[in-house]
């Protein structure tokens, strides 16, 4: 009975020394391969200036101090996603705070997008293209403006653009010369630029308090913008981004 009892007090103890010895060497393990919390990720886009000058394509500028920049990647790692994300989707999920809530504060976030994406994108891979988005996204905006008579909403707009255009060279990024679409457009993008031609007819017989001659001077300014879209168009690419853009902003009854 008494060599029953030491046998059973060695066995306890042996699996008590092996369990402990598991125990710490994983202990080991999460001390020496710690995950890095998010700030840690970032920081790698951290500026080191006092202050940093991001310049768009429109001509505007955005200025902040180094510390608050850097608080920002802290703060909005969704401008650093692998995968970009539709800007006005993150901004639903993520822009709408404190920061940015405001309509300056939402340009802000559409500037701030397009400059962290842009140098995923490629800044001078895609400089061809991200300029003919900006400008056929900047005459639909144009457009839509002189035909409600302007109004604050273009002009933020103009900002918001460069969020656009910057997932939309994303999007064509992601298009190899296997899927791209090579068949004539020409039919297509005539059926859209008469679409908007035949909105500015409507537009113009509605409108009661505008002289004849001013109807024929908004007709022929609209129209050469339209001249300039179906100049743009150049393909299949460019041809749905801008039908996009249109659809997915600019709706009014």
């Amino acid at each position: 009975m008494k060599n029953i009892v030491i046998a059973l007090l060695i066995l306890s103890f042996a699996s008590c020394t092996k369990h402990k010895n598991i125990k710490d060497k994983a202990s080991t393990d999460i001390q020496q391969d710690p995950i890095p919390d998010k700030a840690n990720r970032n920081s790698k886009y951290y500026t080191t200036l006092n202050t940093i000058v991001i310049a768009t394509e429109i001509g505007d500028t955005l200025q902040f101090k180094g510390k608050d920049f850097n608080t920002i990647i802290d703060n909005h790692s969704e401008f650093l996603f692998e995968i970009p994300e539709n800007p006005d989707y993150l901004y639903r999920e993520f822009g709408n705070s404190l920061n940015f809530g405001s309509e300056k504060g939402k340009d802000e976030y559409y500037i701030l997008y397009a400059y962290f994406v842009k140098q995923k994108n490629g800044i001078e891979k895609y400089s061809e293209q991200r300029k003919k988005l900006i400008d056929i996204y900047s005459n639909i905006n144009t457009l839509f403006s002189d035909i409600q008579y302007g109004g604050t909403y273009f002009g933020h707009q103009q900002s918001r653009i460069l969020g656009y255009a910057e997932y939309s060279i994303y999007l064509y990024s992601k298009k190899n010369d296997e899927n791209q679409k090579t068949y004539d457009i020409s039919k297509q993008k005539a059926l859209y630029i008469k679409s908007l031609r035949q909105i500015i007819d409507d537009e113009i017989k509605i409108d009661h308090q505008a002289t004849d001659q001013q109807k024929a001077d908004r007709s022929k300014k609209m129209n050469t913008l339209i001249d300039k879209l179906n100049e743009q168009i150049t393909n299949s690419f460019y041809l749905q981004r801008a039908q996009a853009f249109h659809y997915g902003n600019y709706e009014y009854y």
